[in-house]
């Protein structure tokens, strides 16, 4: 079965992306319509996460944001099946980076990397980086159930000498590149919720208490790789601008949980700045109300 829906999936995914972009939005109007006005994907959690972090700001304007993030949340999955054709010159120019000299001043002093982003303005693209640096690149994701589909996906991301790991694979992954004298970039998606249960740190994010995922930090300090903060803005529609921003050169020299805090306070910023490019479909303060006494 997974194998059949991957048969008559691909072709539909592959036509939507030879469309030359002014029909790719076109298609992307589309889905908003099908996604937001009919079928309302996840709208009652989307109102409870804006709630919670604004409270104070009218309904007018949380409306507001919740359209114009649906366009975006479509704009990006359009933009997903894009990467399946889209080329070298054409990616490179719609996804620009500011800033490349902290990623090239950390290479030339042989540090590995660990970037750490957020679910916020795009994604999809970052991973043309790799063609303005001779290191191989990871990108720590979690694993599609359909295999197929799966193994798809990480054939787009090795076009540019990105690979995909798991978190199982994250340590011994960037441990084995470490023994053997190779540098390495990983990305880190840090905004996740875990589980409340293993989680090491409870700090406020937007106001609210929440656990929060230390996994970048911790390895960072583990095998001496510098940490960088990735924040990408929207310049227009298809547009993207990433800026780098260094965090800790030696992460080791940090006390434990700065840099993750570092982080959240940066991805705030973001947020407050244009509330619409987060992805609110997210379940991130699920586990506000089980912070743990020595937490509170």
């Amino acid at each position: 079965m997974q194998f059949l829906a991957y048969i008559l999936v691909y072709p539909i995914i592959w036509l939507i992306s030879i469309l030359p972009f002014r029909l790719l939005y076109a298609f992307s109007d589309c889905l908003y319509v099908l996604l937001y006005h009919i079928i309302g994907y996840r709208k009652k959690t989307v109102k409870e996460n804006l709630d919670l972090v604004f409270p104070n700001r009218s309904e007018a304007e949380k409306k507001r944001i919740t359209k114009a993030f649906y366009h975006h949340l479509c704009d990006m999955t359009v933009e997903a099946m894009k990467s399946l054709t889209i080329s070298e010159a054409e990616m490179k120019k719609r996804f620009q980076f500011k800033d490349l000299d902290v990623i090239h001043d950390l290479v030339g002093k042989n540090k590995s990397i660990a970037l750490m982003c957020a679910h916020y303005g795009s994604w999809e693209w970052i991973f043309v980086l790799q063609t303005y640096v001779d290191v191989k690149g990871y990108a720590v994701y979690k694993k599609l159930k359909n295999p197929y589909f799966d193994n798809l996906v990480k054939k787009i991301r090795a076009r540019y000498n990105s690979y995909l790991i798991t978190t199982k694979e994250t340590v011994p992954t960037l441990m084995h590149a470490k023994v053997n004298g190779n540098q390495t970039i990983c990305g880190f998606v840090s905004d996740q919720s875990p589980k409340a249960i293993s989680a090491h740190h409870w700090t406020e994010f937007m106001g609210i208490k929440v656990p929060v995922y230390t996994g970048a930090e911790m390895l960072s300090k583990r095998i001496d790789m510098s940490v960088v903060f990735f924040k990408t803005k929207r310049l227009k529609r298809g547009y993207y601008e990433t800026t780098f921003e260094l965090l800790a050169e030696n992460a080791k020299d940090y006390e434990n949980y700065d840099i993750t805090d570092t982080f959240l306070r940066k991805v705030e910023a973001q947020i407050e700045d244009a509330p619409q490019y987060y992805l609110w479909t997210h379940k991130r303060w699920k586990h506000r109300d089980k912070v743990p006494a020595e937490f509170q």
